[in-house]
């Protein structure tokens, strides 16, 4: 079963790690020059390398959709540019699932393939998708709906070793992306961790720095560009949190279930949550 994903960051990337481990080929695509933070567990880092490898599994830069679906063919993941999603004629994926998380809906519709999978804000089951996957941490994170919408978003980020908002590093300016420290390094409140056309832009907590922009990458002012763990454990920076996992989990039961894959359907209600949007911060 190929799996076409349209999104290839930090979140993509533990869905597709959990479809790919259950035996599902996957290509991932994304924008030309991405600007995910969390670059150790992304695989749209292949895009600017060549190759990306996050908790053994190493995804692969193809070039067109035969290269694609050769790469998926073996034991890597395929990544394309393609944000548009052009390639699916030719891919013929037997799964579209849209893991942009633009919290809204960039062109994903129902018949692009036979199962269609909306990650997030942005998607209605049974209108633009087949099934779409809760993203917000709390009570519901990683649910799959079969009918209905996932909670809108707040705009806040989720709430880490006590920090919610306070732990997103922000541009300072419009400009040029210019990291001076590194994914893993432990930092201090006001620790220059990069700048934007000579802006500093500083550490607003203390913490192990676990996401960070490329260099090189262009950025407005206000763009996230960065993030702090406060739980100051450098190892969570090369493994996919336990969103992504959630939401990967969410990913891979819709996908089971609505292309009967396992030889039968079940007969488990669809679920639809009715929470206030407000309910849960987004983000990781």
């Amino acid at each position: 079963m190929l799996v076409y994903m349209r999104g290839a960051g930090d979140i993509a990337t533990g869905i597709a790690l959990r479809l790919h481990r259950a035996g599902l080929a996957v290509v991932m695509a994304d924008i030309a020059e991405p600007t995910c933070i969390r670059r150790t567990v992304a695989f749209c880092e292949a895009i600017r390398l060549g190759e990306a490898c996050v908790e053994g599994v190493c995804a692969r830069l193809a070039h067109d959709a035969a290269q694609a679906r050769a790469i998926a063919d073996t034991s890597d993941i395929a990544v394309v540019v393609d944000p548009a999603a052009d390639m699916l004629g030719e891919t013929a994926p037997d799964v579209v699932v849209d893991a942009i998380l633009a919290k809204k809906n960039l062109g994903t519709t129902i018949d692009m393939a036979p199962v269609v999978i909306g990650v997030g804000p942005g998607f209605t089951a049974g209108v633009d998708c087949h099934a779409a996957v809760e993203t917000k941490r709390g009570h519901y994170l990683g649910r799959a709906l079969y009918e209905g919408s996932p909670i809108a978003n707040t705009g806040i980020p989720g709430i880490i070793g006590g920090h919610g908002s306070e732990r997103v590093l922000r541009a300072p300016a419009d400009g040029t992306f210019d990291p001076l420290a590194a994914i893993g390094d432990i930092v201090r409140t006001g620790d220059v961790v990069a700048r934007v056309d000579g802006v500093p832009m500083p550490a607003t907590i203390d913490g192990v720095l676990r996401g960070l922009l490329a260099p090189g990458v262009h950025v407005l002012r206000g763009m996230k560009s960065g993030d702090i763990d406060p739980r100051g454990d450098a190892s969570f920076c090369d493994t996919v949190s336990d969103k992504a996992s959630a939401v990967g989990g969410g990913v891979l039961e819709a996908i089971l279930r609505l292309s009967g894959a396992l030889g039968r359907q079940t007969a488990a209600p669809a679920l639809r949550v009715e929470v206030a949007p407000t309910a849960f911060p987004e983000g990781e």
